[in-house]
């Protein structure tokens, strides 16, 4: 079989690609620091039937994206330019994106500390039972984590932080870990910008819920309304505010002034009588009081029903009862 060329691989390449971004319109950008070819072929796997990852170079990816650009004219796939920066990869999905990002979440695998790798979490040792022997006290003494001899193994007797996230292994740190059998550190594919049919978004916005994204649109309209109000500028939502203003000013003239209109002439009135006050609150009261009896009345001839339901089943054999 004849080895392809870098030539002839390139341009497979480029056709692949623009294929996948012609088919799909929603895309992960990931991050695969530390992710082993292994572990890439579990995720691929698991994904298999809506979503499809491709890897390479920033290089080769950057110009696959320009080509298809230019042959086709979509220049919103361009937006994805600035994002293929680091060891990343992409995956094409027809899924839901939620969905395709927690899938990718769970092919995590543990890992050892190696020397010179920049920690992404912080390194904490439990107290306890180490089960080493006391000659393996010189690693705990370098790294000044209290012990003691507890039968005949060393114990740790706080807990320490060992490694703080963004810092370099040591050596010492990775050969203590690695006596204690601690796999302190997870990788796998991670997402960091999400691309959907041109648009492109943090992968926080997936983890927002309904209701949440109804308290931001909320918060948007107060604060359009606040300032439509502030400056007097009519818009949507500011314009019912603006009209009831308007009329409590209208109506504040209309009761200092002889000046009327037909929404004014009630209060008026009230005004000019205040007993009529009165009578509209003992309106309002026999309303709800009414409305109470009426609740009652219907609870009481529902219990009569039941009474008379009962009756019917005992089919009057009640009349006999003893007493």
């Amino acid at each position: 079989m004849v080895k392809a060329t870098k030539a002839e691989k390139k341009i497979a390449y480029d056709a692949k690609l623009c294929q996948l971004v012609d088919e799909y319109t929603q895309i992960l950008v990931v991050a695969a620091d530390n992710v082993g070819s292994t572990q890439l072929q579990n995720i691929r796997k698991g994904l298999r039937g809506d979503s499809v990852v491709l890897m390479g170079k920033n290089t080769m990816m950057k110009r696959s994206v320009r080509i298809h650009s230019e042959n086709t004219g979509n220049t919103s796939i361009m937006s994805l330019l600035p994002l293929l920066q680091g060891n990343v990869g992409l995956i094409f999905t027809k899924g839901d994106l939620k969905e395709v990002s927690e899938e990718v979440a769970k092919y995590k695998v543990g890992a050892p500390a190696r020397v010179g790798l920049v920690a992404p979490i912080d390194v904490v040792v439990q107290p306890g039972n180490t089960g080493l022997d006391p000659s393996q006290t010189s690693f705990f003494q370098v790294l000044n984590i209290p012990t003691k001899i507890n039968k005949g193994t060393v114990e740790i007797i706080t807990p320490v932080e060992l490694i703080k996230q963004g810092d370099k292994v040591g050596s010492s740190e990775a050969a203590l870990l690695a006596k204690l059998g601690i796999r302190p550190f997870s990788y796998g594919l991670v997402v960091q910008s999400v691309y959907d049919n041109g648009s492109v978004f943090s992968p926080e916005v997936l983890d927002l819920t309904e209701d949440q994204l109804v308290e931001k649109f909320a918060s948007g309209i107060y604060m359009v309304t606040s300032l439509a109000l502030a400056v007097s500028y009519p818009t949507l939502a500011a314009a019912p505010h603006m009209f009831i203003n308007a009329y409590k000013n209208a109506l504040a003239i209309a009761v200092a002034t002889e000046y009327t209109f037909p929404q004014a002439e009630k209060v008026k009135e009230f005004l000019k009588d205040p007993s009529k006050f009165a009578v509209a609150a003992v309106a309002v009261s026999a309303d709800a009081g009414g409305g109470a009896q009426a609740g009652a009345g219907k609870a009481e001839e529902k219990k009569l029903v039941e009474e008379s339901d009962e009756e019917d089943y005992e089919g009057g054999f009640g009349l006999f009862d003893e007493e």
